[in-house]
Order: structure tokens, then sequence, then C-alpha cells
């Protein structure tokens, strides 16, 4: 699993794994235009369904700068995750430097009203320089 999704991390019953991939053919350096893609997989390892309500992004370009970014669920979506299954979705992200990073937290929901937040692990984005 490390080699398809080299980024992971774990809040209680709950993992998050990333992978990234660099779109060259969405990306224009000579332009400081960068585009990657990450796919994303939530597992519950819990005994208890819980339900992804919210998404918070730190996004950090090549120059240090940061752009916060929330909202509600992912992709237009708020999954509800059974226990021992996964939820994966592909976004996607631009930044106007070759590197960067992302990290962030899922705000979710269980059965019984409580909510929690769920650490999605920092991971790099790399492309080539101008």
């Amino acid at each position: 699993m490390a080699i398809l999704f080299p980024y992971h991390s774990s809040t209680g019953d709950i993992i998050v794994r990333v992978a990234v991939s660099y779109l060259a053919d969405q990306s224009d350096p000579s332009a400081g235009r960068w585009f990657w893609s990450y796919h994303i997989r939530i597992e519950n390892g819990g005994r208890e369904p819980v339900q992804l309500m919210a998404r918070e992004w730190r996004i950090t370009d090549g120059r240090g700068a940061v752009q916060l970014v929330s909202g509600e669920g992912v992709v237009g979506e708020m999954p509800v995750i059974a226990p021992g299954e996964s939820f994966d979705y592909v976004s996607g992200c631009p930044l106007a430097t070759a590197t960067g990073s992302m990290s962030g937290s899922y705000s979710m929901l269980k059965e019984d009203g409580d909510w929690f937040d769920v650490v999605i692990p920092t991971f790099a984005l790399i492309g080539p320089a101008a």
C-alpha cells in the first residue's frame, strides 16, 4: 500500500492515504503554472460508520505563501464510510511555483453525534523547474 499511497496518517480508527501525480499536460511552467492531481483514500478501521462533513486544506507554494481552503465535504459529496470500508476521490491543485505542499484535516461525524477531526498527512508537490 505504501508504494501506491506513499503518504499516510492515522487518527484513531481512520487512516488517510495520499498519492500525488504531476500533470504535465495541464501545466505550463513557462507561464508559471504547475498542476498536480492527488488521490485520497479514507479508510474506516472502526466499529461504527462515520461521515465526512468538511475539509480544511493548507496549501503552501515554493515561496512559502499559504492559502487556506475550507468547505463542506469533498468533490461535492459528504460520504458515509461504513466500518471496514473506504472512500476514494481525486482532486487537483494548481500552483504558481514548481514545488509546494498540502496538508489539512477532515471534520467527521459519528453516528452518536460526536464530531472529530482527522489529520490529512502533509504531502509534497514537486514539478519540473521552469
